[in-house]
């Protein structure tokens, strides 16, 4: 049994998508106000989106710094071959680790890491990070300021 593709995204969709990036708590009511369609049609539309793993999660950003996340980084692993399915579930597992994704070029797979202070970032590099079985090398470029791409 094959997983049928989800349907091609139209205008209204990607205006409904924009509004609920925009603000992940606007209402149904306000969204559909805002791409001016009806409320059973935003409702619709929004279920649609979320039963074909378009919108896959609604979620508040927070400011890492106001929340006492002073030290960033952005650290690149290169890993063994054939170790990336048990190496992304202990990444997971590192609450400081933000982001994760796999990636193609020099490196194999590139992370978000906050934590309260530098002690805490070098904490996760040298003492877990560089540890973990399959990592055989780390790169860590640290963020001096975080500005929103939106």
């Amino acid at each position: 049994m094959t997983e049928s593709a989800p349907a091609p995204l139209d205008e209204v969709d990607k205006r409904i998508i924009a509004e609920l990036v925009r603000d992940g708590r606007m209402s149904v009511t306000t969204v559909a106000e805002n791409v001016h369609i009806s409320r059973a049609h935003a409702y619709s539309r929004i279920s649609r989106l979320t039963s074909e793993g378009i919108l896959t999660k609604f979620t508040a950003l927070v400011d890492p710094v106001k929340v006492g996340l002073r030290s960033s980084a952005y650290v690149t692993l290169k890993v063994q071959q054939h170790s990336w399915r048990e190496l992304k579930e202990a990444l997971r597992a590192i609450p400081e680790i933000q982001h994760i994704a796999l990636v193609g070029g020099d490196f194999d797979v590139i992370l978000l890491v906050r934590a309260e202070d530098n002690v805490g970032l070098r904490r996760v590099i040298f003492d877990q990070l560089q540890s973990m079985p399959g990592v055989q090398d780390t790169q860590t470029f640290l963020v001096f300021e975080d500005l929103d791409a939106r």
